[in-house]
């Protein structure tokens, strides 16, 4: 403690501190959060081989994501707004395709996984949806769920109706639908989830297989098609 401070009364030291505990905190820093404009960049299917390869090519519409102009991540596709403040959209990556014998690097664009972005933080969080494969689910958003097929990683293998809450540890929906790997698929895999809001309810169909509909409360979900839910 200074000298000057020693030399002042007990109280009006005591008025100091409770003065000093009354100022107003200070405003939390409100980001921008925007997105750049579209560019176009070559896109291969990741089942081309090369005799498809030409037939397979296509483009990727990407967009920067800035916060406070300052760019963050490559996002593919549309976004999603969850609330008034929070929204998703997938990213997009640019990966080096070379081969370990090639002189130079070579850079291929690939859809990535999903993102959730607040829009007054500024914080980007990388959503983590069970069984999703960027190959293969075609994510479609109602509210803060995601509806797609993704693809079980343990060794009895197997494609999945899955429905994913974000911030749920696990997920809402998980019904085996078809086997996987499959030599010779659809593209896509599965057609576009078809949701309905009350009572909330989604409809999955594997691409020339059966569809089946699932009842969404909360967490949980109750299979309509006559059929047991894995894990639900």
């Amino acid at each position: 403690m200074s000298t000057n401070l020693r030399k002042l009364p007990v109280f009006l030291l005591f008025l100091l501190c409770i003065s000093a505990s009354r100022l107003p905190a200070a405003a939390p820093k409100i980001h921008t959060v925007t997105l750049g404009p579209v560019r176009r960049v070559p896109y291969t299917q990741p089942d081309a081989t090369p005799d498809t390869k030409v037939d397979e090519t296509s483009t990727l519409k990407i967009r920067p994501l800035f916060v406070d102009d300052r760019q963050k991540e490559w996002t593919v596709g549309e976004i999603h707004d969850i609330t008034d403040r929070t929204f998703t959209v997938r990213r997009a990556l640019r990966i080096n395709d070379a081969l370990p014998n090639d002189a130079a690097p070579h850079w291929i664009w690939q859809p990535g996984s999903w993102l959730s972005v607040d829009r007054v933080s500024g914080r980007i969080t990388a959503l983590h949806l069970p069984y999703f494969d960027d190959a293969v689910s075609d994510v479609v958003w109602f509210r803060d769920y995601a509806a797609y097929c993704g693809i079980a990683t343990t060794a009895r293998g197997g494609l999945f109706a899955v429905v994913a809450q974000v911030g749920a540890r696990r997920a809402v929906v998980h019904q085996m639908v078809g086997p996987w790997p499959q030599a010779d698929h659809f593209i896509p895999v599965c057609q576009p989830a078809v949701w309905q809001r009350l009572p909330v309810r989604v409809t999955m169909k594997p691409t020339g297989g059966e569809a089946s509909t699932y009842d969404v409360v909360g967490t949980a979900s109750i299979v309509e098609d006559g059929e047991s839910a894995e894990d639900n």
